[in-house]
């Protein structure tokens, strides 16, 4: 599937097994830049012991506000095989990890879907998290039917013009919504192991300055299309890092009166199955150290 790749929608046919690459920057063989037991994940997905995240190199998105700027452009990375990410899923969950959390998984999904076959025969058996930005083609999803477990998709945008300026995706809401619906498909309304997500969709929501109303569209179209059969976590931890001073209107913090608008409008709409941020986690970093720790 790498011959000509269209895993993604950017449908970029390079041959990403001859070196070309496309508009994630990643050539065919995985990369990986952490692996790591990871506290800052939704209180259902991280619980007492952690998330056993794998960060993906390369991004198909490449936000201008990006978090992860350094693995989202490609830079910080190293290759491991296909037994060696198998290798890794077990590794974390020997840690005690409560799921394996494929982070910005999207233009590796083959051999990703191989890895965990792997695993899995050799006894991986904790719940899979596929942690994307959900800007993911159905063809690829499908790869994952009966692989992944929960689905932690973002939802950015409405907004054809917001999404075009910061993540050069004027199709943003077409696809995401498109996409999401195949992960209801696959995995359904929301199952619980005591306070632990085991099976489900939680989407998360990250408001940008100055973007209030695009941010009320997002969750008016997920609560009006799936109710409370997902979970939508509505996130205040944007951080303003150097790379967006020339994007002078997100170049500062939400403030609260930002944020508040919009879990208000939330809770007028009726949602009950939600997450918010309270207290001081916009000043919080929630940006790991991207050392290759937990790399074989």
């Amino acid at each position: 599937m790498y011959n000509s790749c269209t895993l993604c929608p950017r449908h970029c046919d390079v041959n990403r097994h001859s070196g070309q690459t496309g508009f994630c920057g990643m050539p065919a063989s995985i990369q990986v830049a952490r692996a790591s037991l990871h506290m800052w994940e939704e209180p259902c997905i991280s619980g007492t012991n952690g998330s056993g995240t794998v960060f993906f190199t390369g991004c198909n998105l490449k936000c201008v506000f990006c978090q992860n700027h350094t693995i989202a452009i490609g830079k910080k990375g190293r290759e491991v095989s296909i037994s060696q990410l198998a290798d890794l899923f077990l590794m974390l969950q020997d840690k005690g990890a409560h799921n394996i959390n494929l982070v910005t998984p999207s233009h590796y999904v083959p051999g990703i879907a191989e890895a965990l076959r792997l695993a899995k025969k050799q006894g991986l058996c904790v719940p899979i998290v596929y942690n994307t930005s959900g800007y993911d083609s159905v063809s690829t999803l499908s790869l994952l039917d009966g692989l992944v477990d929960v689905y932690l998709p973002d939802f950015k945008y409405v907004s054809q013009e917001v999404s075009k300026r910061y993540s050069r995706a004027a199709d943003y809401f077409k696809v995401a919504k498109v996409s999401l619906a195949e992960m209801f498909r696959q995995v359904g309304t929301p199952v619980f192991d005591g306070d632990m997500l085991v099976k489900g969709i939680v989407v998360r929501h990250l408001l940008l300055p100055g973007c209030t109303e695009d941010s009320k569209a997002v969750i008016r179209y997920l609560y009006r299309t799936y109710g409370d059969r997902i979970f939508i976590s509505i996130m205040n931890q944007y951080t303003p890092l150097p790379h967006v001073a020339s994007y002078p209107e997100i170049n500062r913090k939400v403030t609260q009166a930002e944020y508040d608008e919009v879990v208000d409008y939330a809770i007028e709409l009726g949602i009950e199955n939600g997450f918010i941020q309270e207290g001081d986690t916009a000043e919080e970093s929630f940006i790991p150290e991207f050392d290759f720790t937990g790399l074989l």
